[in-house]
C-alpha cells in the first residue's frame, strides 16, 4: 500500500522537526548575512523586504492549496463510510427477501465484514484485514449469485447490486484512506520554500546586531502547527484526527440485536 512518509513518525515529533528545520535555517541565513562581507556590500536591506514578501505569500498560496488537498481528502473518506454502513445496512435487510437456504448464510457473513471493516481502522496490519474483506466479498458474491440462479427475481436482483456496491465502496474507501495522499512532490516543495523563505529573512536579520528570535520564533510556531495539522489529516490510521466510525459501529450493534 502506498503510504505517506510521514505515517511511521508521531505527530509531535513533526512539529518539533519542522520548527527546528526552519530555526536552522534562519541561522544559516543569519550566519551567511554576518560572515560574508559581499552580502552586505552588494545587497540593500530594503531590497529584501520584497523577496521575503514575496516568498512568504508564495508559501501561503502553497500551504493553502495542500491544506484544501488534505482536507477535501478527509471529507471524502468521511462520507465513504457512511455510504459503506448505509450499504451494508441495505444489504443486511434485503438478505430477508431471499430464500431462506441463502438468507442466513449471507447475514453472518456481512456481519463478519463489519467486523472486519472496523478492525482494519486500528490494526496494525491493514493488509491482512483487507485480504478479509476480499475473501467476504468473494463468499458473499457466491451466495447471492446461487441464490439469483436457484430463483431468479427482483429481490435477487436488487440483492447483487447491494453487494456489487459493497464491494465498489471498498475500493473507494481503500483508495481514499491508503493510496489518494499529497503528492511527496508538494511535500518537498513546500519545505523548500519554507527553508528559502526562513533562510532570507535570517540574512535579513544578519543586518543588524540581534537576531530578533523574538518576531520569528512566533511564526515560525505558527508554520509549524499548519504544517502539522495537514500532515496529520493526510494519515488515515494515525494521528489527532481520525474519521469517525460512528455509523459503521451502530450497524454493528443492530445486527448484533438481530442475532438475539
Amino acid at each position: 500500500m502506498t503510504t505517506s512518509i510521514f505515517d511511521s513518525i508521531p505527530i509531535y515529533y513533526i512539529y518539533f522537526g519542522i520548527c527546528i528545520l526552519m530555526l536552522i535555517a534562519f541561522e544559516i541565513g543569519y550566519q551567511i548575512s554576518r560572515r560574508s562581507k559581499g552580502i552586505k556590500e552588494e545587497v540593500e536591506p530594503a531590497t529584501l523586504a520584497p523577496v521575503i514578501g514575496g516568498l512568504i505569500g508564495l508559501l501561503g498560496f502553497l500551504m493553502a492549496f495542500t491544506f484544501s488537498i488534505a482536507t477535501e481528502q478527509f471529507s471524502q473518506r468521511k462520507q465513504y463510510v457512511l455510504e459503506e454502513a448505509n450499504e451494508i445496512g441495505t444489504s443486511y435487510l434485503r438478505a430477508d427477501l431471499i430464500d431462506s437456504k441463502y438468507k442466513t448464510e449471507v447475514k453472518q457473513l456481512l456481519r463478519q465484514y463489519v467486523d472486519t471493516r472496523l478492525r482494519a481502522v486500528n490494526s496494525t496490519n491493514i493488509n491482512n484485514e483487507l485480504l478479509k474483506s476480499v475473501e467476504l466479498h468473494n463468499l458473499l458474491w457466491s451466495e447471492v449469485s446461487a441464490a439469483a440462479l436457484a430463483k431468479p427475481n427482483t429481490n435477487t436482483s436488487m440483492m447483487i447490486q447491494s453487494i456489487n456496491k459493497i464491494i465498489d465502496l471498498h475500493e473507494k474507501r481503500v483508495t481514499a484512506g491508503l493510496r489518494n495522499r499529497i503528492p511527496l512532490s508538494i511535500w518537498i516543495t513546500l519545505l523548500a520554500i519554507s527553508f528559502m523563505t526562513m533562510t532570507t529573512i535570517g540574512i535579513k536579520a544578519g543586518f543588524t546586531k540581534p537576531r530578533g528570535l523574538i518576531a520569528v520564533i512566533p511564526m515560525i510556531l505558527a508554520f509549524a502547527a499548519l504544517t502539522t495539522l495537514i500532515a496529520d489529516l493526510n494519515r488515515p490510521q494515525k494521528g489527532l484526527f481520525k474519521v469517525g466510525q460512528q455509523s459503521m459501529i451502530s450497524l454493528q450493534k443492530n445486527m448484533q440485536k438481530d442475532v438475539k
